[in-house]
């Protein structure tokens, strides 16, 4: 038999009445039916977005979200927007597919590639970022890096194209700006120079600029960094500081290989 006092203590302590998980559940089945709905070709697309309206009225109601427009006006902007953001993707994904010598078809890149994935997920995010959506945005990218362990805040600014290669531990933060034609690769992190509450208001994060290559695992940091256009950024380098345009930076680690092989 259970004891009273455990269940009266957890219930004492569940403090957020708003919390409820099955928000991010919703949200993740609404980001793969937006996904099915502009890449599947048999998927209908009129009648997955009569649904997906039901499905946004009803996430704004579960985050307790009362705008100024009406949640009906404020999808039907949203849809207006998506063959725009559909346009952004296909490039995302073309300059994928001719730029990774890996890549067999476009249909590999939009079926099986975690950073377009990431991309489109994020890009589908950013305009209900906008709009100041509570939470779904975030849950959107949230659930893109659950799956790709790609991690975009739907707040950054991304140009067109924009190409992740491998994709696995790349951190963007919320007020990075990232410009047309930027590659980058595995475990990239465009980050803060620190956390701190009173920075919520200021940029953060640093901007990169066009045709600018930022290879595996690089960290830029910090709101005020500028990455000049046409740079390229090494592996592993750490930068704080603003570089100019046509710069390349790199990181040259001492590495000693000795031959154990004895000479008889």
């Amino acid at each position: 038999m259970i004891e009273k006092h455990v269940i009266a203590n957890i219930e004492e302590q569940k403090r957020l009445p708003n919390l409820r998980l099955s928000i991010k559940d919703k949200t993740e089945a609404f980001v793969h039916k937006i996904f099915y709905t502009l890449f599947d070709a048999d998927t209908s697309v009129k009648g997955n977005i009569e649904q997906l309206e039901k499905d946004f009225s009803e996430l704004a109601e579960l985050v307790c979200w009362q705008p100024d427009k009406s949640c009906h006006e404020i999808w039907c902007d949203y849809l207006r927007l998506l063959p725009e953001i559909l346009t952004k993707l296909n490039k995302d994904a073309t300059a994928i597919a001719q730029n990774d010598p890996a890549a067999n078809s476009i249909e590999e890149v939009y079926l099986s590639y975690p950073g377009f994935f990431a991309i489109a997920i994020y890009r589908l995010s950013h305009e209900f970022y906008k709009v100041g959506f509570p939470l779904v945005p975030r849950l959107m990218t949230e659930c893109a890096h659950t799956l790709t362990g790609t991690d975009i805040n739907p707040g950054a600014e991304i140009g067109v194209p924009f190409f992740i290669d491998h994709a696995t531990g790349v951190v963007i933060g919320e007020t990075a700006i990232i410009k047309n034609n930027v590659k980058i690769y595995q475990g990239v992190t465009l980050g803060a120079l620190y956390v701190d509450r009173n920075l919520r208001d200021t940029k953060r994060h640093p901007t990169i600029e066009d045709n600018v290559t930022i290879y595996a695992n690089a960290t830029i940091l910090g709101g005020e960094t500028v990455v000049g256009a046409n740079s390229m950024i090494g592996g592993n380098v750490w930068l704080t500081k603003s570089v100019p345009q046509n710069s390349i930076v790199t990181h040259n680690p001492q590495i000693n290989i000795k031959n154990n092989t004895s000479n008889e």
